[in-house]
Protein backbone atom coordinates (compact mmCIF):
# COMPACT_ATOMS: atom_id res chain seq x y z
CA UNK A 1 0.00 0.00 0.00
CA UNK A 2 1.07 3.49 -0.92
CA UNK A 3 1.73 6.39 2.14
CA UNK A 4 0.61 9.66 2.02
CA UNK A 5 2.53 12.62 3.94
CA UNK A 6 0.53 15.96 4.28
CA UNK A 7 2.91 19.05 4.84
CA UNK A 8 2.04 22.09 6.28
CA UNK A 9 -1.43 21.10 7.34
CA UNK A 10 -3.44 23.99 9.24
CA UNK A 11 -3.68 23.32 12.69
CA UNK A 12 -7.31 24.00 12.82
CA UNK A 13 -7.65 21.89 10.08
CA UNK A 14 -6.03 19.11 11.85
CA UNK A 15 -8.33 19.67 14.80
CA UNK A 16 -11.34 19.38 12.83
CA UNK A 17 -9.85 16.09 11.03
CA UNK A 18 -9.25 14.86 14.52
CA UNK A 19 -12.87 16.22 16.09
CA UNK A 20 -14.41 14.33 13.33
CA UNK A 21 -12.46 11.01 13.40
CA UNK A 22 -13.25 11.28 17.68
CA UNK A 23 -16.86 11.65 16.24
CA UNK A 24 -17.35 8.90 14.03
CA UNK A 25 -14.99 6.19 16.25
CA UNK A 26 -11.93 6.19 13.88
CA UNK A 27 -7.92 6.88 13.73
CA UNK A 28 -7.13 9.72 11.71
CA UNK A 29 -5.67 7.87 9.10
CA UNK A 30 -8.85 6.09 8.79
CA UNK A 31 -11.22 8.95 8.71
CA UNK A 32 -8.96 10.42 5.85
CA UNK A 33 -9.21 7.35 3.96
CA UNK A 34 -12.76 7.63 4.28
CA UNK A 35 -13.06 11.11 3.17
CA UNK A 36 -10.97 11.08 0.66
CA UNK A 37 -12.66 7.90 -0.89
CA UNK A 38 -15.96 9.54 0.16
CA UNK A 39 -14.63 12.66 -2.36
CA UNK A 40 -12.89 10.53 -4.85
CA UNK A 41 -15.74 8.57 -5.81
CA UNK A 42 -18.42 11.52 -6.03
CA UNK A 43 -20.02 11.54 -9.31
CA UNK A 44 -19.00 15.00 -11.78
CA UNK A 45 -22.72 15.73 -12.11
CA UNK A 46 -23.24 15.57 -7.94
CA UNK A 47 -20.48 17.75 -8.12
CA UNK A 48 -22.01 19.87 -10.17
CA UNK A 49 -25.64 19.73 -8.76
CA UNK A 50 -23.92 20.85 -5.12
CA UNK A 51 -22.05 23.84 -6.85
CA UNK A 52 -25.42 24.77 -8.28
CA UNK A 53 -27.15 24.83 -5.06
CA UNK A 54 -24.85 26.45 -3.22
CA UNK A 55 -25.35 29.61 -5.52
CA UNK A 56 -28.72 29.31 -5.51
CA UNK A 57 -28.67 29.11 -1.96
CA UNK A 58 -26.45 32.34 -2.12
CA UNK A 59 -28.66 33.98 -4.31
CA UNK A 60 -31.65 33.62 -2.57
CA UNK A 61 -30.18 34.56 0.39
CA UNK A 62 -29.20 38.07 -0.73
CA UNK A 63 -31.48 38.91 -4.01
CA UNK A 64 -29.91 42.56 -4.32
CA UNK A 65 -26.75 40.48 -5.14
CA UNK A 66 -28.64 39.82 -8.51
CA UNK A 67 -29.88 43.39 -9.39
CA UNK A 68 -27.73 46.63 -8.34
CA UNK A 69 -28.53 49.62 -9.78
CA UNK A 70 -25.85 51.49 -11.75
CA UNK A 71 -26.93 54.50 -10.10
CA UNK A 72 -25.60 53.52 -6.88
CA UNK A 73 -22.08 53.18 -8.53
CA UNK A 74 -22.34 57.03 -10.36
CA UNK A 75 -23.02 55.63 -13.75
CA UNK A 76 -26.15 56.84 -15.61
CA UNK A 77 -29.25 55.02 -16.27
CA UNK A 78 -29.22 53.19 -19.71
CA UNK A 79 -33.07 53.57 -19.71
CA UNK A 80 -32.67 57.48 -20.56
CA UNK A 81 -30.07 56.98 -22.40
CA UNK A 82 -31.85 55.14 -25.07
CA UNK A 83 -34.97 57.46 -24.51
CA UNK A 84 -32.58 60.00 -25.52
CA UNK A 85 -31.33 58.33 -28.64
CA UNK A 86 -35.27 57.75 -29.81
CA UNK A 87 -35.82 61.24 -29.96
CA UNK A 88 -32.82 62.33 -31.84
Amino acid sequence: MATLYVRNLPDDLYAKLQELAASEHRSINAQVITLLEQVLNTEPQQIEDHKRQNVLKVLEENPQRRRANPADFGLPDSTEMIREDRNR
